[in-house]
């Protein structure tokens, strides 16, 4: 799948005619997707609860890191759309993107558009911050995050600060995704949750599927969470 195939508006002579089925998302790339909402969920209401709960939180936010680590990995060796090189497109782009989705129509794009491909690098960077610095957080209660030990107690409170500052920017990050779903599905009549659970989109003109290698996913993901476990865990 070539990049003009991933990111182009369909010509005018194909225009009208019967869309073709097309697998754009992988399996990882959809198991990575519905894991980290999963994870959030499970880190945001046990963080909520506290106490025994955050044991619980404490693994979430572990894997979490093992699973933004793997899609930063997979974003050069997956299938070419999850690829950044494949999306990531300059300013000039997205400001042409986002203005012409005030008109009547906008440029499709088969994988994610200019927006979405900055929208995903904020999110992998605001999980990044936060699972990070969860990793040295303290309640001053009960709970220390499992490298608290490595830094001096005001370090980890200013951590911990950051912590709980980075979470606001986290949800307004999820608020807008939720918002931007809403949005092309009511307004551009265009459902980008379905390509994600099936891994097929409609498109104007037959490309090659979407490959990703699910063995190479596989141990990524279990090397990251072997190294994790032993970082985290065995030192």
């Amino acid at each position: 799948m070539t990049r003009s195939h991933v990111n182009s508006s369909p010509p005018q002579g194909l225009q009208g005619k019967r869309p073709y089925r097309v697998r754009v998302w992988d399996l990882s790339t959809r198991l990575f997707h519905w894991l980290l909402v999963l994870l959030v969920t499970i880190s945001f209401v046990t963080g909520k609860l506290g106490g025994t709960a955050m044991q619980y939180h404490e693994w979430s936010g572990a894997a979490i890191l093992v699973l933004v680590f793997f899609r930063v990995l997979w974003g050069f060796v997956g299938g070419m759309p999850s690829r950044f090189a494949t999306f990531m497109r300059g300013p000039r782009k997205v400001f042409d993107y986002a203005r012409s989705l005030l008109g009547k129509g906008h440029d499709p794009y088969l994988g994610h558009n200019p927006m979405g491909a900055w929208s995903i690098v904020a999110m992998l960077t605001a999980l990044l911050v936060q699972a990070g610095t969860g990793l040295f957080a303290n309640d001053d209660i009960l709970t220390e995050g499992p490298l608290f030990h490595l830094i001096s107690k005001e370090a980890s409170d200013w951590l911990t600060r950051i912590h709980h500052f980075n979470q606001n920017i986290l949800i307004a990050l999820v608020v807008l995704h939720l918002g931007a779903i809403i949005f092309y599905w009511v307004v551009k009549r265009e459902n980008l949750v379905l390509p994600m659970i099936t891994g097929r989109k409609s498109w104007h003109e037959a490309v090659a599927s979407a490959k990703g290698s699910t063995t190479l996913a596989l141990f990524l993901v279990a090397a990251l969470a072997g190294i994790f476990y032993l970082l985290l865990y065995r030192l």
